[in-house]
C-alpha cells in the first residue's frame, strides 16, 4: 500500500507539525487545524459529507476542557484523528462468516475492470491457507477469457475451478453447490458477471444467483482507482443486493484513498480485505486501526510481524537466531533477507509498516524514491562472489572486487557500499546475540 494514502499523509502531518511547534493550543488554532484536515480529507476523494461528519466529530473532542488544558495537546489531537479514523473505516476487523451449513457460499460481484476474477482467485488461496477447502465457481458466462482466466488463477492457487461454459448462471452457481456437497468442498466462491455500468440485466441475474445459492457473504469488488465513483458504485450494490462487505482492489495503485476511507460510513458494510499488489498471495485482512495508524505515519508494526512469519520458518529463525549468538552472520545470509524481504512486498512495504515513516518518508525520501534495482543490483554482486568470499568478506581486495564488478556489472564502489551495509547489519545483530531482545518472528 506505498501509494495509496502517501497524499492524505503528507497533508496531515503537516497539520500536526504546525500544532506540535505550538505547543499549546487555543480554540482557534484547533479551529484552523480542522479546516485544513477537511481539506487534506476532500482532496483525496473522500465523500464531501463523510469528511466534514469526520470533522465535526473530530472538532467536538478536540475542543473539549481536556485536550485543551492537558500537558500535550497536540498529542490528544493526534490520538483523537487516529480514532475516529478507525471509526471511519469501521472500527475492527471484520471476518468473513461461516455458514452452520457447509459449504459456506462467497459470492464475489462488481464492475467489469474492478479485479474481480482475480479478486477470487486471491480469496481462495487465502482460504486455503488458512485450512479451508475452498471451490472456485465459474458463473461470468459474457467477458471473453473470463472463465479461461478465472482457470488460470485457480490453478495458480490450486484450487479446483467449476464450470459449465456458457450455460446459465443461475444453474451453474446451482450445481457447484452440489458439487462442492459431494466432493467435501467447504466454501464455495461464486465470480459472477460484471458490466461496465450498473444495469437493471446485471442486477437481476445478480439477484437470481443470491436467491437460488443463499449466500453467507456477498462481497462488492470496489476498485479504489475510481475514487468517488467507487462509492456511488458501492451505494448501489448494496440498495440492489445487500452486500455483506466489501473488498478493496488496486490499493497499491497511484490513487488518493477517498474510496477507502468512504466506503463503509456510505454502505453501512465493513471492508473485509485489501489487494495489495498482482501477485495472489496479495490480500490482507482489513485492519481499521492499523489503516488509521499507517496514514499517521504511526507504522503497522502487527502487520510487518504476520508477513515476517508467512515468509520466515521457524526453523529458518532458529538458524538466523544461532548465527546472530555466535556472529557467524554471512554474505550467503545477507542473500537470503534480501530473498525474504522480497517476499513480504519490498523495501517501500516494509517501510510503511515502520512507525515514524510518514507512509514512506524516510529523511525527506518516498518510498517511490527508493531504489529496488539497487537490491538486485546487490544480490548481483553476492552472487558474483565464491563460496570462500562470500563467507570471508575479507579476502575481497582491489583485485577480487574488479573481478566481482565484471561479473555483475557494477561498480568497485556499488561493492564497497554492500560490504558497508553488510558490517552494520552485523552490528545491529550483535544487540540480539546475547538472547535478550529477539526480532519479530522469532
Amino acid at each position: 500500500m506505498a501509494n495509496v494514502f502517501s497524499g492524505l499523509s503528507e497533508k496531515l502531518n503537516h497539520v500536526f507539525t504546525k500544532l506540535t511547534k505550538r505547543g499549546t493550543l487555543t480554540e482557534l488554532e484547533i479551529k484552523q487545524a480542522m479546516r485544513e484536515i477537511r481539506i487534506a480529507l476532500l482532496e483525496a476523494d473522500v465523500n464531501l459529507l463523510v469528511a466534514k461528519d469526520f470533522v465535526n466529530k473530530v472538532s467536538e473532542k478536540a475542543l473539549g476542557q481536556a485536550v485543551l488544558k492537558s500537558l500535550s495537546p497536540t498529542q490528544q489531537v493526534i490520538k483523537i484523528v487516529s480514532e475516529e479514523l478507525t471509526e471511519l473505516m469501521g472500527s475492527t476487523n471484520s471476518k468473513l462468516l461461516v455458514s452452520s451449513e457447509l459449504p459456506t457460499v462467497i459470492m464475489m460481484c462488481g464492475l467489469q475492470g474492478a479485479g474481480k476474477t482475480t479478486l477470487s482467485g486471491k480469496l481462495a488461496l487465502h482460504l486455503k491457507k488458512s485450512g479451508k477447502k475452498p471451490l472456485l465457481c465459474a458463473c461470468d458466462i459474457y467477458r471473453p477469457a473470463a472463465i479461461n482466466q478465472l482457470k488460470v488463477v485457480g490453478s495458480q492457487a490450486g484450487v479446483e475451478v467449476y464450470e459449465e461454459g456458457v450455460k446459465n448462471p443461475v444453474t451453474i452457481a446451482k450445481n457447484a453447490v452440489k458439487y462442492a456437497k459431494q466432493y467435501g468442498f467447504d466454501t464455495v466462491i461464486v465470480d459472477t458477471a460484471g458490466r461496465l455500468h450498473i444495469d437493471e440485466e446485471l442486477m437481476q441475474e445478480l439477484i437470481d444467483i443470491s436467491s437460488e445459492v443463499k449466500p453467507t457473504e456477498i462481497l462488492l469488488t470496489v476498485d479504489s482507482m475510481t475514487g468517488q465513483d467507487a462509492v456511488n458504485v458501492a451505494k448501489s450494490f448494496n440498495e440492489k443486493l445487500e452486500i455483506t462487505g466489501c473488498v478493496l482492489t488496486k490499493l497499491d495503485g497511484d490513487t488518493r484513498g477517498g474510496a477507502c476511507l468512504s466506503v463503509k460510513a456510505v454502505t453501512g458494510k465493513p471492508i473485509k480485505f485489501a489487494s495489495v499488489g498482482e501477485k495472489l498471495q496479495d490480500l490482507e485482512p482489513f485492519y481499521p486501526d492499523r489503516m488509521a495508524k499507517r496514514i499517521l505515519g504511526m507504522g503497522d508494526v502487527l502487520s510487518l510481524i504476520e508477513k515476517a512469519q508467512e515468509v520466515v520458518t521457524e526453523e529458518d529463525a532458529r538458524k538466523l537466531e544461532k548465527k546472530m549468538k555466535e556472529n557467524s552472520f554471512t554474505l550467503e545470509d545477507f542473500l537470503e533477507q534480501f530473498e525474504m524481504v522480497k517476499k513480504m512486498g519490498g523495501v517501500g512495504d516494509i517501510m510503511n509498516m515502520l512507525p515514524g515513516m510518514g507512509m514512506g518518508k524516510l529523511k525527506g525520501v518516498k518510498v517511490g524514491e527508493v531504489d529496488e534495482k539497487r537490491i538486485e543490483r546487490q544480490k548481483a554482486i553476492i552472487c558474483s562472489m565464491t563460496k570462500k568470499e562470500r563467507r570471508d568478506p575479507s579476502l575481497l581486495n582491489y583485485s577480487r572486487k574488479n573481478r566481482i564488478a565484471s561479473g555483475s556489472g557494477t561498480t568497485v564502489q556499488e561493492i564497497n557500499q554492500l560490504l558497508k551495509q553488510f558490517d552494520q547489519t552485523k552490528q545491529l545483530m550483535k544487540q540480539f546475540k546475547g538472547g535478550k531482545k529477539r526480532l519479530p518472528f522469532m
